[in-house]
């Protein structure tokens, strides 16, 4: 005797499905609308403008009937007098920070989770959340202060024998008062989610790992980072992801005409090139080339961390 076969499930469509998780899930639709509407319009609407980097864009011809020049603003841009400069001191100061930067809060959250004192404990996790909410200008303005022939850095300079000098004019120093003043910012908001990680490995590991005889640095190197190690390798690709890209503020209100050769980055040309000259098609092909580089270097990294650790974005 011939065997039934099981009728196939019958496939249903795609707008079926979103139909009816919509009326299962409307509320949580709901609550994600903003955040959707506001992707749209500030990340994806602006995406039509991109276009003028491929034209001699005009105010008064708009962004359509502006002449089409195709690449050339980006061969200006290689062909011009401070594009390798503007291109190393970028890659050097993000380089810089993430060497420095990255590992930072995940050693802060390594020695937080060691603190057995609770109150001791949550008193030093609100002190090194504060600076995160301090204005880039408050803290620009510190950075002046503290930096001066008669600031901190110099007083503290005067009793090893340093000369007073005003720190920012100088080529040497930027680089670190730039690093060390984004690590101070953020080193305790960075580590919220590292704790987070932390909070989350099994308690019994440490239980069994102490009763073996295993000391604190043991645990930590055995237990506590292997158990977040996925978070770290994520956050690594998203810092490679933005390895080219800066923030022009803080850069704007610190740097001065004596240390462009270091001080001066993409963004900040950008700011010049395309608001104070009002070379719009420059600083809109400038800055593609820019977000380029850096999704080239996201993609990358999650391929490279996705082969070695089986751990990626995608």
């Amino acid at each position: 005797m011939l065997k039934k076969t099981a009728p196939k499930p019958k496939r249903m469509k795609l707008s079926t499905v979103i139909a009816r998780d919509f009326r299962r899930n409307w509320p949580l639709y709901i609550l994600v609308l903003p955040v959707i509407v506001w992707y749209i319009i500030f990340q994806y609407w602006p995406m039509y403008g991109v276009q003028i980097a491929f034209r001699d864009f005009r105010l008064s011809l708009g962004f359509l009937r502006s002449p089409w020049v195709g690449l050339d603003n980006f061969v200006r841009f290689f062909q011009g007098f401070f594009a390798w400069r503007l291109i190393r001191n970028t890659f050097l100061i993000n380089f810089y920070s993430l060497l420095w930067g990255f590992p930072a809060p995940i050693i802060f959250a390594l020695l937080l989770n060691e603190l057995k004192g609770e109150r001791f404990k949550k008193i030093i996790q609100n002190m090194s959340y504060l600076p995160h909410f301090i204005s880039m200008v408050v803290v620009a303005g510190m950075i002046h202060m503290f930096a001066a022939s008669q600031g901190l850095f110099n007083n503290i300079g005067a009793v090893f024998g340093h000369t007073p000098t005003p720190l920012l004019q100088h080529t040497q120093y930027y680089r670190t008062i730039f690093i060390a003043s984004g690590i101070w910012q953020g080193l305790g908001w960075s580590s919220i989610i590292y704790m987070a990680a932390i909070s989350g490995v099994d308690q019994e590991l440490y239980e069994v790992a102490t009763v073996d005889g295993a000391g604190r640095f043991r645990r930590m190197w055995h237990i506590t980072l292997p158990g977040i190690r996925p978070t770290i390798l994520i956050l690594f690709i998203m810092n490679i992801g933005s390895l080219m890209a800066m923030g022009a503020e803080k850069t704007l209100l610190l740097y001065n005409p004596a240390i462009y050769e270091v001080a001066d980055v993409i963004p900040t040309y950008i700011f010049r090139l395309g608001l104070e000259r009002f070379d719009f098609s420059f600083g809109a092909a400038v800055g593609l080339l820019n977000s380029g580089v850096n999704l080239v270097l996201l993609i990358s990294a999650n391929f490279i961390c996705k082969k070695l650790s089986g751990t990626s974005l995608w």
